[in-house]
């Protein structure tokens, strides 16, 4: 081998970051793998409708990915696509194919990552995918060989920039979730259907791939509880603000005696914690581990360029294993078996929670509330009202002692039933660490 020969099939934004990453980096490239690493095609099903860039004159250019994985002069293919399909019949035919494959599509590895690792396996090919979570943060790398002589004890993270951004903004000007949803996607931070990113999914795929690495278990994506940002309101950052804290979607994973508990959902931190100061569309990552203690990985979450630095640089693992004739060397999941997921009980773990209610105001309410908040166990922490502006819809919040999540869904669920709640609860754990 030469040159290491890259087909790139999915020109979007990371699609064209890692394209020139590749041509405007060769030089530095080739010192660090030894021999040039080359484009040798471009598949888009829009290609032939864009310009042809400088240093891309004598690159294939073809609408059909079977053309680039069906290419015998290519070593590497880089899915670049997204989604379920036709991702998974690129990767799986470039298999076949005897390519080495790099992802950056996160709903696919999280969904069939693990079917696909064993095709790789069989095919005796590398199968990367450092950029289907946290864009720009090297977190595979940090929790596959950086400290994997630790045992993970637990993950934090914010791993949605498009929400991070929504969040940030509405803490900082006083804005209300729609009007700041659509400075996002003037911005191109937020997609024009936005579902995605605002309902947790986006965050959800990629918990189940850094948790399936990090614990060694195949985690079921449907398994995570997720619950998006769409009811948090300027209302909430101002309570939140009263109490010390700021609100973030937050994936958390701890491992417990008796399983593994997995969420995605939006959280109080407290305003000094590190998290709590992530602001705009950057991603970080908060691990714990056993001997290690606490480690902290911050940067850029998404971006054409920054996620396209981590598709390059699994250009270069995977040409790596190549050139040594080593099939596999670090397995994408770090473990060299997955045992099977084990999810919590639900009792497994307590933290305590922020309640905030719109309501009818009326003689008795907040009376009614700490009764069945008595019933099922639940200690109030603090009660917080807003001077009242409009009695037909009341907004105030209470705050609880530490409880499991059954004990606090089954109080939320008898108090949705009161006929003066304009809406159910919403719900908020009040995240302090582990």
């Amino acid at each position: 081998m030469t040159s290491l020969n890259v087909g790139l099939v999915g020109m979007g934004n990371v699609g064209s970051g890692t394209l020139q990453i590749l041509l405007e980096n060769q030089d530095q490239l080739a010192q660090k793998l030894g021999i040039p690493v080359r484009v040798a095609a471009i598949c888009s099903r829009t290609i032939h409708q864009k310009p042809v860039l400088p240093g891309t004159e004598g690159i294939t250019r073809t609408t059909d990915w079977q053309e680039v994985v069906n290419n015998p002069d290519i070593h590497v293919v880089a899915e670049l696509i997204g989604g379920v399909d036709p991702a998974k019949s690129v990767i799986e035919a470039a298999l076949a194919s005897g390519k080495a494959v790099v992802t950056a599509n996160k709903e696919l590895m999280a969904k069939e990552g693990l079917g696909l690792w064993q095709k790789a396996n069989a095919a005796g090919r590398p199968l990367a995918m450092e950029a289907s979570a946290a864009g720009g943060i090297p977190i595979h790398s940090v929790l596959r060989e950086g400290i994997s002589g630790d045992r993970i004890e637990a993950m934090a993270g914010i791993l949605n920039g498009t929400c991070n951004f929504i969040l940030t903004e509405m803490d900082k000007a006083g804005r209300g979730f729609q009007d700041v949803l659509e400075e996002a996607q003037r911005l191109g931070y937020a997609e024009a259907d936005p579902s995605a990113d605002v309902d947790g999914f986006d965050a959800r795929s990629k918990l189940a791939i850094l948790a399936t690495i990090a614990f060694g278990c195949g985690v079921p994506v449907e398994d995570i509880y997720v619950e998006g940002i769409r009811r948090v309101s300027d209302v909430d950052f101002g309570y939140a603000s009263q109490l010390g804290h700021t609100i973030r979607l937050l994936c958390v994973a701890r491992q417990g005696p008796n399983g593994l508990s997995l969420s995605v959902r939006p959280s109080l931190l407290p305003k000094e914690t590190i998290l709590a100061n992530v602001n705009g569309s950057y991603n970080a990552v908060w691990v714990k581990g056993a001997y290690g203690q606490d480690t902290f990985y911050y940067g850029r979450g998404a971006g054409p360029l920054p996620t396209g630095v981590a598709v390059v640089s699994d250009i270069l693992h995977a040409g790596r294993e190549l050139l040594s004739g080593r099939e596999n060397r670090v397995s994408p999941y770090s473990f060299k078996q997955l045992t099977e997921y084990t999810p919590a009980p639900e009792e497994s773990f307590r933290q305590p929670y922020y309640l905030r209610f719109r309501v009818e105001n009326r003689f008795g309410i907040i009376a009614d509330l700490a009764s069945i908040l008595r019933d099922h166990k639940i200690g109030i922490d603090a009660v917080g009202q807003l001077p009242i502006t409009n009695w037909r819809d009341l907004p105030f919040v209470i705050t609880v002692e530490p409880a499991t999540v059954g004990e606090i869904q089954a109080a939320v669920d008898a108090m949705s039933r009161l006929d003066y709640l304009i809406e159910p609860p919403l719900v908020m754990p009040m995240f302090a660490g582990f």
